[in-house]
């Protein structure tokens, strides 16, 4: 289901990135939505999967397929302290602080009149 019709769901409504655990085999996959198609992006040198949407949010496959959760959770507060996490963290706070400042406080964005 994951890599079929969930799959053709996603990229119908551009999920740019996409992570399913195979778990009748054990394996990882990550898939990036390239030209409209998943494509199935290979783990780097370090053996490890790096979001593109996401800056910081990195993946130790092996790691968490073996059950390795110290290194997989190592691994991934690496990520999340490197220069482009920080700045992503960033720009997503000063554009959530410019939504609230034309926002009238308190107001339910999603009432119906």
């Amino acid at each position: 289901f994951d890599l079929g019709a969930k799959l053709n769901a996603y990229r119908r409504n551009g999920v740019q990135e996409y992570i399913v655990h195979r778990t009748y085999d054990g394996e990882i996959d990550w898939f990036m939505l390239r030209d409209g198609q998943y494509e199935k992006q290979p783990v780097d040198a370090e053996g490890l999967h790096r979001s593109e949407v996401f800056p910081g949010l990195w993946l130790h496959a092996q790691a968490m397929i073996v059950g390795n959760l110290a290194k997989a959770l190592s691994v991934l507060q690496t990520g999340i302290t490197c220069e482009a996490h920080t700045q992503f963290a960033r720009t997503l706070k000063e554009a959530e602080q410019r939504l609230m400042a034309r926002e009238p406080s308190g107001e339910d964005h999603f009432r119906s009149e």
